[in-house]
């Protein structure tokens, strides 16, 4: 005997309550018409179905059951349809030792032996569609999805399973929406979270509100995919419904090359099963039982060869429990709800069913659920085209190649919005014109360079100090080569190599800086020391020791080395990258830039700045009051201090103007080289032009470079010993002179008031 409640398989819309049974009894009616005039299966028995319609309510099932099972004949089996049914059915029927055997139930909580102990189903679980989604993730390289679901049983159950397939292959659920009956706020949620593969979890009716959601998102088109459940009418999105606001064009726009998995109902080859028939002579004998209704308008339409292929099994199985029953003194009419060991010879013959169906081949998983292949469709220019099956029980895709994308691009869409790394590096421009001006600015320090040791032997250059000048052309031109450095970029040396830069930029300026500037500011430290005191202070006998003024330098020169040094060792450069924000290009492409720069920096850059700012800004300052201080002394001792004032004035203005404002503008590489390389060029220019140009001017005007030089030839090598002498002789006469001048006028002055 047999229980068969004949509905669809969807059963949240009414629509489909009634209607479920249309094609799915007429189907089963076929099944045991055939089976009952086979002289080879269950040749002693017939088969007879008793169906009522649930209406898909649990509570209507309660009670179907519960008159099913107290009234005569004694059932043997029980066959629900949907999913809501089987749970309540299914969990109670082993209180009675009956089998059920569900044609309609795509629940994947059904797939669990330990409540539903004895429960089989020719419909595949709805999780039989994971595999083939994940497949395809994998094909077309997609490692971020997103999901959308109505809050039902089936469809959570569903998505848990996804979940945990997805993340064994590696690809990620970026973003999880759920509705209960208006998509709203969840398809804004996926708008704004940029989902661009999305697999969609609910029944057609809600599809139709979702996808009217996402027409006015404008969340479709050539940067989107959407995976549906392939078990909806083949016009669902041209139904009119009044749920919804969107017109049948603007749905057939939104749907436009979404993907469908769905669970393959027909055998798609042609082969006679165990019924004898092809799939196209079930479908020809089924029409012809529907009287020609449009399958389209036929409720359960698509799972009739399931509920074809359920009575078969289970004629099947039944008859190969007759053997083993009658071994052990056992028959079928024995049956009753207290006998378990016909329940259990039962069950083994259905977990062991395997057999070409209507449907395609028919067996059973440990869980009871139907293995069977996928079919994926792709909604192509209105319409569904055939692009692929899925068989999951050996891993194989067959794909015929005819996927289709928006826009007509050869490959398939992104899985995000792609991030285009993009450095920004320096002009090359400006690189190349500053280059120039810092080459020249070399040139210039050579012959400068090449001037003062040429003419060292001059008077004139030797009372100007010239090795401290020396100092002054090298540290210059130090300096002007590290405008090279700061230049250099990504652009230029690999991503490995830019701490090295980093390292060049910081010594050469460094040191440039202490030799150029120190050397100037010892030159005022001293003429300020020994010139400017107090006349009755003043020891007549002190005289500028040059070893000072170049103790003075290399104490400068050491204190930077070894404040570098410490830097390097304790926090040492090394390449960051600063990330600014994403910028959309002007051609219409599904990319974003992601703008980078490189900068040299260390983990505590700007206390290390602040002490460096901070020790040369006071360098600076107290350079700008000494040459200040000195502006009106005149001695022959260092007789170019006033022009060593004046580039100090011309270096600290820049120094301290550039510094802060190249910190503020470290992200726009342009014009923070531009304010320090120009600063670098221009201070070292002016140092250059004030220190050597009227040097040599003099020299060539005058001539001095030829008198001096004979000279140097007659007294040889004690020219300089000479004339410092005569130089401190003539000062202590000059002051004794001053002194009697003095005393003269006041005796006068004396003699004139007593007069």
């Amino acid at each position: 005997w047999l229980e068969e409640e004949a509905l669809h398989r969807r059963a949240v819309p009414h629509e489909w309550w009634l209607a479920g049974g249309q094609a799915c009894l007429p189907a089963a009616q076929m099944a045991l018409d055939l089976v009952n005039n086979r002289s080879d299966i269950l040749p002693d028995y017939e088969l007879e179905l008793i169906y009522y319609d649930s209406l898909c309510d649990p509570g209507e099932a309660t009670k179907l059951l519960y008159d099913l099972l107290y009234t005569e004949p004694i059932k043997i089996v029980l066959m629900p349809g949907c999913s809501s049914v089987s749970t309540l059915v299914a969990e109670a029927a082993r209180m009675w030792n009956l089998i059920v055997l569900s044609y309609g139930s795509s629940s994947p909580a059904l797939s669990n032996r330990q409540r539903f102990p004895t429960f089989f189903r020719t419909h595949p679980s709805a999780t039989l569609h994971n595999p083939t989604r994940v497949q395809l993730f994998q094909k077309w390289k997609w490692t971020k999805i997103a999901t959308i679901q109505q809050t039902t049983e089936v469809f959570t159950s569903t998505l848990d399973d996804l979940e945990e397939r997805v993340k064994e292959a590696g690809i990620e659920i970026s973003v999880r929406q759920s509705f209960l009956t208006d998509p709203a706020v969840a398809v804004k949620n996926l708008k704004r979270q940029d989902a661009r593969i999305i697999v969609g979890l609910f029944y057609e009716t809600e599809a139709r509100k979702v996808f009217c959601e996402v027409y006015k998102e404008k969340l479709f088109g050539k940067k989107y995919v959407w995976f549906l459940i392939g078990w909806y009418a083949d016009n669902w999105f041209k139904i009119k419904d009044p749920a919804i606001n969107c017109t049948v064009e603007q749905m057939t726009e939104a749907v436009q090359g979404h993907v469908t998995t769905e669970i393959v109902m027909l055998n798609p080859e042609t082969v006679r099963g165990a019924s004898n028939l092809t799939s196209q002579e079930f479908l020809d004998q089924l029409m012809s039982k529907l009287g020609g209704k449009n399958p389209e308008e036929t409720g359960g339409f698509q799972e009739a060869p399931l509920a074809y292929d359920a009575v078969w099994a289970l004629a099947l199985a039944l008859n190969k429990t007759v053997g083993p029953l009658k071994a052990k003194g056992y028959r079928l009419e024995d049956f009753n709800y207290n006998n378990r060991e016909i329940t259990a010879e039962i069950y083994r013959a259905m977990n062991t069913s395997s057999f070409e169906g209507v449907s395609g081949h028919v067996v059973f998983d440990a869980q009871g659920s139907r293995m069977a292949w996928t079919l994926i469709e792709q909604l192509q220019d209105g319409s569904y085209k055939k692009i692929g099956y899925y068989d999951s029980t050996k891993g194989n895709l067959s794909w015929y190649g005819n996927d289709k994308w928006i826009g007509g691009s050869p490959f398939p869409v992104a899985d995000q919005t792609v991030v285009i790394e993009q450095y920004r590096y320096l002009s090359q421009k400006l690189f190349v014109s500053v280059s120039v001006f810092a080459c020249l600015g070399i040139l210039l320090g050579i012959v400068c360079l090449t001037f003062n040791i040429y003419n060292s032997n001059v008077r004139y250059i030797q009372n100007s100090q010239p090795y401290l000048n020396n100092m002054t052309a090298v540290g210059c031109m130090m300096a002007l080569a590290a405008v090279f450095p700061l230049g250099i970029d990504g652009l230029h040396v690999h991503r490995r190599q830019f701490p090295v830069v980093c390292q060049f930029r910081l010594w050469l300026l460094g040191l440039g800086f202490s030799l150029a500037y120190g050397s100037m500011f010892t030159k005022i430290w001293w003429v300020h020391t020994v010139f400017t005191k107090k006349e009755e202070k003043k020891d007549r006998r002190k005289h500028l020791e040059p070893w000072k003024l170049y103790a003075t330098v290399g104490v400068l020169l050491g204190i930077d080395v070894l404040s570098l040094m410490i830097w390097q060792i304790v926090d040492p450069l090394h390449i960051t990258v600063e990330k600014f924000t994403r910028e959309a290009p002007k051609a219409d492409l599904d990319v974003l830039i992601q703008p980078l720069l490189e900068h040299c920096s260390s983990e505590k850059m700007n206390t290390w700045l602040g002490v460096v700012y901070g020790y040369k800004g006071l360098l600076l300052l107290l350079g700008i009051f000494l040459a200040y201080e000195t502006k009106s002394v005149s001695t022959e001792k260092i007789n170019d201090h006033r022009a060593v004032g004046m580039a100090i004035y011309n270096v600290a203005v820049l120094c301290m103007i550039t510094a802060p404002v190249t910190m503020i503008l470290s992200s726009q590489q342009d014009a923070s080289f531009a304010f320090a390389s120009l600063a670098i060029v221009f201070s070292v220019y002016i140092t250059l032009v004030v220190l050597f140009v009227p040097k040599m001017r003099r020299l060539i005007t005058r001539g001095e470079w030829q008198s001096d030089a004979q000279e140097t030839v007659k007294t040889g090598s004690s020219t300089n010993n000479n004339d410092e002498e005569k130089s401190r002789q003539l000062e202590r006469e000059n002051k004794e002179l001053q002194k009697i001048i003095q005393e003269v006028a006041f005796s006068t002055y004396s003699y004139t008031k007593s007069m």
